[in-house]
């Protein structure tokens, strides 16, 4: 028996897949806080209905519909769990910077996650077929080789704040007068230090990228990804001319977070797409801890890498003991169980962050500056007091000091005197709650969520086959032209020829002058 229905049902059903694309999203970083973020990109692609094909190094922690992933999670880290310890950073025992730590972890995990098994069979694969790659940038672009082996657009994902490699990849380098590196603690304006200091660590990330990652980056891929595409196809393209063909940047940024960048059109800020749209509700002991706590709840968390229980017991008791004083509920992010501490004080071993954040209660958040945590802040509302200890959380805690809504604190065997001055100076100054709130406006007055701007530019590039139209014109200008050095070239000719002919000429004039005489 015929039922209209259930016969409209089938062709909306028809209809909605046949919208449905491919993509391929490759996460090559070995952080909690950046599968966070990667897994945001997957959830809000396949809510509209697209499959997704997901490399992470860390994976879900549950199965996603839609979703295949390749499994890579027993790649050994180069860096364990217990490397980003607490107590090293307090005792200056190590720098973790560009050049002795993050380069070498992000070149040897990327070189793993090619040569594990499970990848290989995925690439040796003839029948998988993409309509967009999404590959996250933090240093080096061979996961591009991805875009090559399956002849499709490439789009490339930013964690950090925008910098001149990020902009290099769709556009040309940041002049470093008025930005600044993905690890520099300097805001612009600059003053002339920091220019000449930003200038300095341009020319040396520039030469690092040059003779170091660029190199790595095109043996991994004239080894993994060339005889693959030989295979399906008679040109390969380089691995530069892949990696500078991307479609677009998401980056993980918006305006409220940071100064202004100068930017080209294929760059899409969609910074705060990870938070959910609909927080989810708090366990019931913990929504009445803080709807009792009537004069505020501080809530601290040092993110997921470093852990607050490698803090010396004597810096834990100064902690404790401070926090004790206050007439505020402190929740505090804790891995272990954390006797003798005060009645105020609730330890979590797992913490529901945003949860948290979104309570009216919620008047401090305490954190290590990760940019996640600096974006919720905003977000929801809650100043914050940094306590940096690595890569860009410093930036993020000094921005969020410049603009207002927070306090620095080092991370120091002091860290309790200086966390009490912070905690007072923010109860006390009400400009601190205010500024956020101005910012949190400002991050919110958006014409979409960040999430559907994602699947916005997904579905923008690929029925555009690539968005050709986004691309900018200094990003196809050679460093030649913008440097005039052709028009120097013919000025210098035309010179050297008017020069010859004058000089002829007035030979010429001379010899016969020479001859009248005689």
């Amino acid at each position: 028996m015929w039922n209209p229905v259930l016969f409209l049902l089938t062709i909306l059903t028809t209809v909605s897949f046949s919208n449905a694309y491919r993509i391929l999203i490759v996460a090559p970083t070995n952080s909690k806080s950046h599968a966070i973020l990667s897994e945001g990109l997957v959830k809000h692609l396949i809510e509209a209905g697209h499959e997704i094909t997901y490399i992470p190094a860390i994976p879900p922690d549950k199965p996603l519909p839609r979703v295949t992933v390749i499994d890579v999670s027993d790649i050994v880290s180069p860096h364990p769990d217990e490397f980003l310890n607490v107590k090293d950073f307090m005792d200056r025992k190590f720098d973790l910077d560009v050049a002795t730590g993050f380069i070498p972890y992000i070149l040897a995990f990327s070189e793993q996650l090619l040569d594990h098994p499970n990848v290989q069979k995925f690439m040796a694969d003839k029948s998988q077929q993409f309509d967009l790659v999404i590959v996250e940038f933090l240093f080096n672009t061979i996961h591009a080789g991805f875009s090559g082996l399956y002849n499709c657009p490439l789009i490339w994902f930013s964690p950090t704040h925008p910098n001149w490699m990020v902009f290099e990849l769709i556009d040309e380098a940041t002049n470093p007068a008025y930005s600044v590196g993905r690890l520099s603690s300097n805001v612009p304006p600059l003053n002339f230090k920091e220019r000449v200091l930003e200038l300095g660590n341009f020319i040396m990330e520039k030469l690092i990228q040059m003779v170091w990652i660029s190199k790595s980056d095109k043996e991994l891929y004239e080894k993994n990804f060339v005889p693959l595409i030989r295979e399906r196809r008679t040109s390969v393209p380089s691995l530069e001319t892949l990696a500078y063909n991307g479609s677009l940047v998401f980056s993980n940024y918006h305006q409220s977070l940071s100064v202004g960048v100068r930017a080209p059109p294929n760059h899409i800020s969609i910074g705060g797409f990870h938070i959910d749209q609909n927080v989810k509700p708090l366990s019931q002991d913990l929504q009445e801890l803080m709807d009792d706590a009537t004069d505020g709840v501080i809530y601290i968390s040092l993110g997921s890498n470093i852990k607050s229980k490698h803090f010396p017991s004597e810096v834990k008791r100064d902690i404790l003991e401070m926090f004790g004083k206050l007439k505020q509920t402190v929740i505090w992010k804790f891995e272990e169980d954390l006797p003798n501490r005060p009645s105020n004080v609730h330890i979590l071993k797992w913490a529901p962050q945003q949860s948290i954040l979104s309570h009216k209660n919620c008047i401090i958040f305490i954190t290590h500056g990760g940019l996640l945590s600096t974006t919720e802040s905003i977000h929801f509302g809650v100043p914050v007091i940094g306590v940096p200890a690595f890569y860009d959380q410093f930036l993020n805690v000094e921005r969020a000091v410049k603009m207002g809504y927070g306090r620095k604190v080092d991370l120091s065997y002091k860290i309790a005197t200086g966390l009490d001055l912070a905690i007072q100076e923010v109860l006390d100054e009400p400009k601190y709650t205010a500024k956020v709130h101005e910012l949190s406006e400002i991050y919110h007055d958006r014409p979409v969520p960040p999430g559907k701007d994602v699947v916005y530019w997904v579905e923008h590039v690929i029925k555009t086959r690539g968005a050709p139209h986004l691309r900018s014109p200094a990003f196809l200008t050679p460093w030649y032209q913008k440097l005039y050095l052709d028009f120097a070239l013919v000025l210098l000719i035309l010179v050297l020829v008017l020069k010859f002919a004058f000089r002829h000429k007035f030979k010429k004039n001379d010899l016969c002058n020479e001859r009248n005489q005689k």
